[in-house]
C-alpha cells in the first residue's frame, strides 16, 4: 500500500523550513570571525558571489531532483537515472550523512540550551574570562549532564516532527524562525547602541585592504567558497526532500535565492551583534565554540542587563540549531516513510531511540574519550564527524548532484532546467550551461582537496 504523499501548506512554510535547515552554527559559529579576519566587506562581497555561483546551482539542483521525483534522496535518484545507471548508490550515503551530521550536532544544541538555561537562572553571571572558560570545561567533563541536554533536544526535534508535515515540522519551523529573527533584530538594536560599539562595526563591515592583502587572495577566496558552500546545508538530500514536498506554483531558482537571502542576513546579523560587543569590552572575538560558550558569556556577564541579553541570545542560538535538527530529522523520518513503508510515528520514535544512542561517542570524546585525537593533537571525536561531514559527504554529494543534472549520463541539463523552471519566477540562466557542467565541479573538487589538505597537513 502506498501512502498519499504529504505536502507542506504554504510556500513561506517552505522557505522558512528550508533556511531554517541552512541557519546554524556556521552563520555564528565562523562567518563573523572570517569576515573580520579577511578584510571586512572584501570577503563579504566575494563571499556574495561564492553564494551565486556555488551554493545556488546546487540547492536549485536539490529542489529540482527532490520536487521531480516526490521522493527523499535515496528513492530520487533510483527513479531519475537513466536505466541501468547506479547514481542512486549514492541515496544510503547521504541519508547516512544526516546521521552522522546529528551525532554531534544533537550535542552542541544541548550545550545551547543548558546555556540558554543558565543564562536564564543568573549562574552566568559576574562571569570573568577564566571563570567562564571553565564553566564550559566543566560542561563538557559532565557525562549525565550533557546526555541530558543531548536528550532533550533530540526528543523535542522527534516530537515536532511526529507531529505531521504541516502541523508539527512547518508550524514549529515558521514559529522559531520567525523568533530567531526577531530576537536577532533586538539583539542588533543593543549591540549597535553598546559604547565604541562603531569601532566594531567598522572592523566587521568598512573594507580593509590591508587585511585582506595580508591573508591573500587565493586564501580570501577559498575561505568564502568553502563558507557558501558549507553554510547551505547542501549535498546531502537535506534541500531535496523539501524540494520532493512543493507545488510547482513557483520556480525554484526564485525560491532558492529567496532562502540564500535569508541565510546570509542571518550570518550578518551575528555579525552586527558579536563585534560591536567585542569592542565595546576589548574582547577578542575568536570563533569556534570558544566564542560562543566562552567569549560572549564572558562579554554579558559585564553588560548592563546581561543576564537577559545572555538568556535572549542562546534562546536565538538554541531556535536556530533546533530548526536544523528538525530539517535533518524530518529528512530521516522521511527516508524510512518513502523507501521502508514506516509511519511516521514509528520512524520517529525508532530513529529517536537511534540518535541518542549514536549522539554519546561525542559527549564521551570531551572526557572518557579524550585521549583519542582522530585528527591529530587537541582534536576530538566532534572534529572526526564534523569533517566527515562537511569535509567529505557534502562536497562529494553537490559534485554527484552537479554532474547528475548537468549530464547525460544522469537526469540530464533539459530535464533538470525544465523543472526548475516549472512556475511562476526566476528562470535558471541557460547560459550557465557550460560553466555548471565542466567548471562547477572542478570548484567543488578543489573545494574538497583544500579541506583534505588543509587537515592532513596541519596533523
Amino acid at each position: 500500500m502506498v501512502m498519499e504523499r504529504e505536502t507542506l501548506a504554504s510556500r513561506l512554510g517552505f522557505i522558512l523550513l528550508s533556511a531554517g535547515c541552512a541557519v546554524g552554527l556556521g552563520n555564528v559559529w565562523r562567518f563573523p570571525y572570517i569576515t573580520g579576519q579577511y578584510g571586512g566587506a572584501v570577503f563579504v562581497l566575494i563571499y556574495l558571489l561564492c553564494l551565486v555561483f556555488i551554493g545556488l546551482p546546487v540547492m536549485v539542483m536539490e529542489f529540482s531532483i527532490g520536487r521531480a521525483s516526490r521522493r527523499n534522496i535515496s528513492d530520487a535518484l533510483r527513479i531519475l537515472e537513466p536505466s541501468g545507471k547506479k547514481w542512486h548508490l549514492y541515496g544510503p550515503v547521504a541519508i547516512a550523512g544526516n546521521y552522522l551530521l546529528m551525532m554531534f550536532y544533537t550535542v552542541i544544541t544541548g550545550w545551547l540550551l543548558y546555556y540558554f538555561v543558565s543564562s536564564l537562572s543568573g549562574r552566568l553571571e559576574g562571569l570573568d574570562s577564566v571563570a567562564s572558560a571553565e564553566f564550559f570545561s566543566v560542561l563538557q567533563s559532565d557525562i549525565p549532564l550533557q546526555t541530558v541536554f543531548m536528550i532533550v533536544s533530540v526528543a523535542i526535534g522527534f516530537l515536532i516532527c511526529m507531529g505531521g508535515l504541516q502541523n508539527g515540522v512547518e508550524k514549529a519551523s515558521k514559529i522559531m524562525m520567525l523568533g530567531l529573527l526577531a530576537i536577532m533584530i533586538i539583539l542588533v538594536i543593543n549591540s549597535m547602541l553598546l559604547p565604541g560599539a562603531g569601532e566594531g562595526l567598522s572592523f566587521y563591515l568598512v573594507p580593509d585592504a590591508a587585511r585582506a592583502s595580508e591573508a591573500g587572495l587565493s586564501e580570501i577566496v577559498f575561505a568564502a567558497m568553502s563558507q557558501a558552500f558549507f553554510t547551505l546545508s547542501i549535498g546531502m538530500g537535506g534541500m531535496e526532500i523539501f524540494g520532493s514536498y512543493i507545488d510547482k506554483k513557483q520556480s525554484l531558482t526564485g525560491e532558492a535565492i529567496r532562502i540564500i537571502a535569508l541565510d546570509t542576513s542571518v550570518a550578518l546579523m551575528a555579525g552586527l551583534i558579536i563585534f560591536p560587543a567585542c569592542f565595546s569590552f576589548g574582547v577578542n572575538p575568536g570563533s569556534g565554540p570558544g566564542l560562543l560558550f566562552v567569549t560572549l558569556p564572558n562579554i554579558f556577564s559585564q553588560m548592563s542587563g546581561g543576564r537577559f541579553w545572555g538568556a535572549l541570545f542562546f534562546l536565538f542560538m538554541s531556535f536556530a540549531a533546533m530548526t536544523t535538527l528538525i530539517a535533518v530529522f524530518e529528512n530521516i523520518i522521511a527516508y524510512w516513510m518513502d523507501t521502508h513503508g514506516w509511519p511516521r510515528k514509528k520512524a520517529a520514535l525508532v530513529n529517536m531511540a537511534v540518535i541518542m544512542v549514536l549522539s554519546v561517542p561525542c559527549i564521551l570524546g570531551f572526557n572518557a574519550l579524550s585521549s583519542f585525537s582522530p585528527l591529530g593533537e587537541g582534536t576530538t571525536i566532534l572534529d572526526l564527524e564534523d569533517f566527515l561531514i562537511s569535509s567529505t559527504i557534502m562536497p562529494l554529494g553537490s559534485l554527484l548532484f552537479v554532474i547528475f543534472c548537468s549530464h547525460r549520463s544522469g537526469w540530464g541539463w533539459k530535464n533538470f532546467v525544465a523543472e526548475a523552471d516549472t512556475g511562476e519566477g526566476i528562470r535558471f540562466p541557460s547560459w550557465l550551461r557550460f560553466y555548471v557542467r565542466w567548471i562547477l565541479p572542478v570548484i567543488v573538487v578543489c573545494i574538497f582537496a583544500k579541506g583534505y589538505w588543509d587537515i592532513f597537513s596541519a596533523a
